[in-house]
């Protein structure tokens, strides 16, 4: 079983992901420049860490190591202590050299964490590849690298994938984890769903929980409520409401964990906090 943080809890920001484009909502920001300020604003208001995807000029997802290391080297300039983790997806591409290409990156440079899918998930009109060799392969490459994964973990598979990569020596210590709910081919936000998620976890995980499309409050709620932490951001949910009437921008979304978490007395963890638990 994971730990509870007590009364303080991770809050990552997901500001923009793969899927989210300016035609959808204009508040996802797609350039370096757009995501760096969208990182800043949610910063200055509190956040633990931030899940970065990049995007090319045309705003199409990239893997490219040069454009997040702009966007990493313009975080650092704000705060160098704001735990960064790159995408690793294989949403858009399979092969293992470009889903890799990130974690090269070196130095001041270097990110903290990196996104690692265990399994292989269904989403509404694709699919998400993850071989048990790739999987093996990254877990491999950020651990000679020195970069924690962080792991996210959509079904109950997944989860047990999570023990035995740990067996085999392929995560660190610490496990950091995403639970995602309200995908219809994962775990759906029901107290039974994701207490058994959260109960396969390794102990010691430091967890934060994540709701898909209007699933995203629900979720961040009942994590909250279970002692976890909670994940926010355009990336999962373009809407405030569920009745889809007002489109977030990514402050929005970090102010409203924020409101969750006093209700329930307990507060973000600092960037800094989460920084030393990962080293």
């Amino acid at each position: 079983m994971s730990m509870a943080l007590d009364s303080k809890f991770p809050l990552v920001l997901a500001p923009t992901g793969m899927i989210p484009t300016k035609a959808i909502t204009p508040f996802v920001p797609v350039t370096p420049e757009e995501i760096i300020a969208d990182v800043k604003e949610c910063y200055e208001i509190g956040i633990t860490s931030v899940h970065l995807h990049a995007r090319d000029k045309s705003g199409a997802p990239t893997w490219d190591k040069d454009v997040y290391s702009e966007i990493i080297y313009g975080i650092r300039e704000f705060a160098p202590l704001l735990p960064i983790n790159v995408s690793t997806s294989g949403r858009n591409w399979s092969d293992l050299e470009k889903r890799a290409d990130c974690l090269a990156l070196m130095g001041d440079l270097k990110p903290d964490l990196a996104s690692l899918t265990t399994s292989s998930l269904n989403f509404i009109s694709c699919a998400s590849v993850n071989t048990p060799d790739t999987v093996r392969q990254l877990a491999k490459i950020m651990m000679e690298r020195g970069i924690t994964p962080e792991l996210e973990l959509f079904d109950l598979g997944m989860v047990n994938a999570v023990s035995v990569l740990k067996k085999e020596g392929l995560l660190p210590k610490v496990v950091v984890a995403n639970l995602f709910f309200g995908n219809i081919y994962g775990a759906q936000t029901t107290p039974i769903e994701i207490a058994a998620m959260i109960s396969g976890l390794p102990s010691g995980a430091i967890w934060s929980g994540a709701g898909i499309g209007d699933f995203q409050a629900q979720a961040q709620a009942f994590s909250l409520a279970s002692g976890g932490g909670a994940r926010t951001g355009i990336e999962d949910s373009i809407y405030l409401d569920r009745s889809k009437k007002k489109l977030a921008r990514n402050a929005d979304l970090v102010s409203r964990v924020h409101t969750m978490g006093a209700t329930l007395n307990r507060e973000v963890m600092p960037a800094s906090d989460f920084k030393a638990l990962l080293s």
